[in-house]
């Protein structure tokens, strides 16, 4: 498992992961937003699958255009497509300058804003192409072996700085070339697989080659023979390298490390290569925990970068840290400033840093002045804001909620104020009818305040009793914020006729860096607690059917649903649980990244000072299972083995609790192909349903709950 923010940035990077998992289709997919007209007010995962995805928003340099993309889904094709938008920065119609069936993706405007760079499958492999921003005079620029998965021009538009793979390790079929139908992998080392794949003896590398406006040249890779990845596997995208402003230097993100070490670290380091004396430093030497995403000033006189103080604690505060340049200090700017930091940008006069932060369960962007030290809050309300970019009248940022999924918004910087620029989902969303969704602040077990999101099904009766999900977050440590989901989505469920209740337990982050801590070494312990306070107190409300109460939750949250179905004392009647943790001793050794749960559990099973840790373990209370249970699991989970949904599973039939387990062959720990995400809605509404929808408690249609013999 590992401090997934399912919110905000990751929500994006997933949906670039699936729509490149899908390069090339047979049949252009095209935008069916526009045109689709509904035959209800209420959402169907269909409907769901039908959004336009907004990601990769760039001003222009003349700051008058937007471009952006957007992800349209083919259900029966069963993919996605990347299509790019213009827009004008002051306000008006989005036009579509691509309609292509191979797609684009990760955009870029050339620094004369006479081009926009993209990547394209259209020659076979990925490759920078480039347009003219109508869309015309579409010409291919690069024809790297293989392809390439990213790329950035120099300020001065001479080179462009790109990443590619590359080969650096023997498989089987290497070592002994008489066996060229050999299947087998021999590995001495730890991370030989990560996220949801096998290691494929490759590397990300970054390379820098010069451009003439027509073709790229004399490519340099700068890791040459470096057995590390820039940027970081598994998410690491561009956002972890960038050129200085005089286009002489690279700064890089880089956990120089592998194996065992890379397992059990978190202590990433940002790196400089000049491109003159081809020599790389390390700008970050002592900061023992994560830093990474580092960008120079406009003025070239500092870098910015976040930073994580503590190595092996993925869940650390992230932190603001700048370097002066002249005088060799760093200093982090957040001390004081008990909240993280994302998505940093500098103001053009390099005087002040813009980014996001979470706070109270949802994103805002904020500003901090370099010469005081100041820190102001930019925007107010009930939203999420995923990014943003500077510009000299206006502020660009992309904004979610739990009732929109993400647009273009134009803010004012000095008073916040909104202005919508893009509209890409209008016609579905004024077709729909969402719940309202409710801000409550319930009591805990020990007296502290917990926001809790009550989320009410689209035509709600107070007359009426709605049977109510407790929804678990993952993470452990990413908040139950306005994210927009395309899986857990709250106004799908509320559109199912359910009430969620949605609780920023203990262990999540925008609370305080306490409360984001509490969690870490306490599995079983005060978060679960919190999940009772938050189910208790809305159960006490005369339209929740307290006896048709449902838990659900993926990863943490799945580990949650096991923990919970053991110790609830009959409080629920039915449960889902999603890639998540069930015999944490099975899980420590299945795992990959080691640090998680050095950290999380406080070691491995046979230190028997974690003894508060293990014996906290879902497995240890299954002889208390009573209460139906559907378990589901990606097979390409490589974070949580799907063997822990699967031994969760055989424990409930052996049990004699209704079961049933929905597996993913080809699924890690999200489902991202379209059918599959449908069939994941239905079967998830059609479980709870037989469960929740009617008046006799599941408890009472269990015949036995006994140990088969």
């Amino acid at each position: 498992m590992h401090k997934l923010k399912l919110t905000a940035g990751l929500i994006l990077i997933t949906l670039i992961i699936s729509c490149s998992n899908e390069k090339t289709v047979k049949t252009k997919i095209g935008n069916p937003v526009d045109t689709l007209q509904l035959s209800s007010e209420i959402m169907t995962p269909e409907v769901l699958w039908s959004f336009g995805r907004v990601g990769s928003v760039q001003l222009s340099p003349n700051q008058k255009t937007i471009a952006f993309g957007v992800s349209f889904y083919d259900i029966d094709q069963n993919s996605g497509n990347s299509e790019i938008f213009t827009i004008p920065a002051e306000g008006g119609e989005a036009t579509n300058i691509t309609n292509t069936k191979t797609g684009e993706y990760s955009l870029q405007w050339r620094p004369d804003g006479k081009k926009i760079g993209f990547l394209s499958t259209e020659d076979g492999s990925l490759q920078l192409w480039e347009m003219n921003p109508d869309g015309t005079n579409r010409e291919q620029i690069s024809s790297i072996e293989a392809g390439i998965n990213g790329f950035k021009y120099s300020p001065d538009q001479q080179k462009i700085v790109f990443i590619k793979d590359v080969k650096l390790d023997q498989t089987v079929n290497d070592l002994y070339p008489d066996l060229p139908k050999a299947e087998a992998r021999i590995e001495t080392d730890l991370m030989y697989r990560h996220w949801d794949k096998w290691h494929d003896y490759t590397y990300s590398h970054i390379f820098v080659a010069d451009y003439d406006g027509t073709s790229i040249t004399n490519a340099t890779d700068i890791m040459e023979g470096e057995r590390y990845d820039s940027p970081m596997e598994p998410f690491g995208g561009m956002e972890q390298i960038n050129w200085s402003p005089d286009s002489k230097k690279v700064a890089y993100t880089c956990k120089k490390m592998t194996g065992k070490k890379y397992a059990l670290s978190t202590n990433s380091e940002i790196y400089v290569y000049d491109l003159d004396t081809k020599k790389t430093i390390n700008l970050t030497g002592g900061l023992m925990g994560y830093d990474q995403n580092p960008v120079y000033s406009p003025n070239g006189e500092m870098i910015a970068w976040e930073s994580m103080e503590r190595d092996g604690y993925e869940a650390d505060q992230n932190r603001l840290f700048i370097l002066d340049f002249a005088t060799g200090e760093r200093k982090d700017y957040t001390a004081n400033f008990d909240q993280n930091v994302h998505s940093l940008v500098w103001a053009d006069n390099s005087k002040s840093i813009y980014f996001t932060s979470d706070y109270h369960a949802r994103f805002q962007i904020y500003n901090l002045n370099i010469d005081n030290g100041e820190i102001k809050q930019i925007t107010e309300g009930i939203h999420n804001y995923l990014s943003v970019i500077p510009g000299k009248e206006r502020l660009i940022g992309t904004k979610q909620s739990m009732s929109m999924p993400t647009e273009i918004f134009a803010i004012n910087p000095e008073t916040g104020e909104e202005n919508q620029l893009s509209f890409i989902n209008k016609n579905l969303l004024g077709q729909l009818k969402f719940g309202n969704v409710e801000e409550r602040w319930i009591k805990t077990t020990d007296n502290k305040d917990m926001l809790v999101w009550v989320i009410y099904p689209p035509n709600f009766d107070p007359e009426k009793k709605y049977p109510t999900l407790l929804y678990c977050q993952g993470g452990p440590q990413s908040s139950v914020s306005q994210f927009f989901s395309y899986r857990w989505n709250f106004q799908m469920m509320a559109a199912n006729d359910y009430i969620i209740v949605a609780p920023n337990r203990r262990g999540l982050p925008s609370f305080g860096q306490e409360w984001n801590e509490q969690i870490s070494g306490d599995y079983g312990g005060q978060n679960m607690k919190d999940y009772f306070s938050a189910i208790d107190a809305l159960a006490k409300e005369p339209f929740v059917d307290e006896h048709n109460l449902g838990a659900v939750g993926a990863s943490y949250g799945g580990f949650s649903v096991f923990w919970i179905a053991g110790n609830h004392d009959g409080r629920f009647d039915a449960f889902i649980a999603h890639d998540g943790i069930f015999n944490f001793e099975a899980m420590y050794l299945e795992t990959e990244e080691m640090f998680f749960v050095n950290w999380d559990y406080g070691g491995p099973y046979w230190d028997k000072s974690n003894k508060k840790t293990y014996d906290n373990s879902p497995h240890k209370f299954v002889d208390q299972w009573d209460t139906p249970i559907m378990v589901v699991h990606g097979e390409k989970d490589f974070r949580i083995a799907y063997t822990q949904g699967m031994s969760a599973f055989n424990a409930a039939q052996l049990r004699g609790i209704p079961s049933k387990f929905l597996f993913f062959p080809n699924e890690n720990h999200w489902v991202l192909r379209p059918q599959n995400g449908i069939l994941w809605q239905r079967e998830f509404f059609s479980w709870l349903d037989k469960w929740l929808k009617d008046d006799e408690p599941s408890h009472d249609k269990i015949f036995d709950t006994h140990d088969n013999d």
